[in-house]
């Protein structure tokens, strides 16, 4: 077995924590832990352009509660990489989170770039998800306060990270609930219109295969499965009709956020985003639909966390 790693990758609405090594002989990377907080270190940031301190003492004790399993499996400081992105990058005052994670976990958070975060999305994503078609995939990553696009087979070829995610287009346009007509026709104007600058460079139309990752997609593939409690081994990898997909983000946007928290199968920290997310995904489905001939979109549990991981494992002996 390799030493093991741990992986941490914050965004704007979730902080995630995965330790994991490899099995040496045959390969396979092995999760020792995988967990997930809630913590909406983004708040706020879109309009006001700094992080909020609550916010950021919240995303604090995660990380002090990630150090304490980091520590439990014997992890090696300089085998931790901690990547901050979307909400971060944005930030003026991010010197405030940077040095308390630094103080926690005795790293420098590293603040990527939008390209960067989409590379690692993509290798995170294919390197699990079997039996997909050959030709090049289209790897989505929805998240709370970006949205990368990457084309590639093995690597990307064409990549491009979006300024629209989950809660950045919910603090900006669907304040309603359930949101008006007139909060989603400018929703739609804005996706559409960062939608038309990622066509002009990434060719759709050359994808053969439609894979999702991140909590919008996982959601959308959970609520459609009618699974009651969260199960990853049922949503990783699942296979939706691009018409499937369509009517759940239809029917989520249209719901109310008490409606929402009813299903279970939505973690309570995505309630008030889910439709928002659900939105963007419902546009970049039919604009896949409009460019080439897929008809079906992939669900990937596996994404920039493992992307950060399996970079990890390839450092260390």
């Amino acid at each position: 077995m390799s030493a093991p790693v741990a992986a941490i990758d914050c965004g704007t609405n979730s902080i995630r924590l995965l330790i994991a090594r490899r099995d040496e002989a045959s390969g396979t990377v092995i999760d020792l832990e995988r967990r997930l907080e809630m913590v909406r270190l983004g708040l706020g940031v879109d309009r006001t352009g700094r992080f909020d301190p609550v916010a950021v003492e919240r995303t604090l004790e995660a990380a002090r509660r990630f150090r304490a399993l980091i520590e439990h499996h014997g992890v090696a400081t300089q085998d931790v990489r901690f990547v901050a992105t979307s909400a971060t990058r944005d930030a003026s005052n991010r010197d405030l989170f940077i040095e308390g994670i630094h103080e926690i976990l005795g790293i420098v958070p590293e603040v990527i770039s939008g390209q960067e975060e989409a590379a690692l999305s993509f290798r995170g994503a294919v390197s699990t998800v079997a039996d997909l078609p050959a030709g090049p995939r289209l790897v989505v990553d929805i998240g709370g306060g970006s949205t990368e696009l990457v084309l590639g087979e093995v690597t990307p070829t064409h990549r491009i990270s979006l300024d629209m995610g989950s809660v950045r287009l919910t603090e900006r346009h669907l304040v309603t609930d359930p949101p008006t007509a007139a909060e989603i026709d400018a929703a739609i104007a804005e996706i559409d219109a960062q939608l038309d600058r990622a066509c002009a460079e990434v060719p759709l139309d050359q994808a053969a295969s439609l894979v999702g990752v991140a909590g919008t997609v996982t959601t959308v593939t959970a609520v459609a499965a009618g699974i009651q409690d969260y199960r990853p081994d049922v949503t990783h990898g699942a296979v939706m009709t691009l018409d499937e997909v369509r009517g759940i983000c239809r029917t989520l946007l249209a719901e109310t956020r008490a409606e929402r928290s009813l299903r279970k199968v939505i973690h309570p920290g995505r309630v008030d985003v889910i439709g928002a997310g659900a939105l963007i995904w419902s546009r970049i489905v039919n604009r896949v639909s409009e460019a080439g001939t897929i008809t079906s979109a992939r669900t990937s549990e596996h994404d920039i966390l493992d992307g950060i991981a399996l970079d990890l494992l390839d450092r260390v002996p």
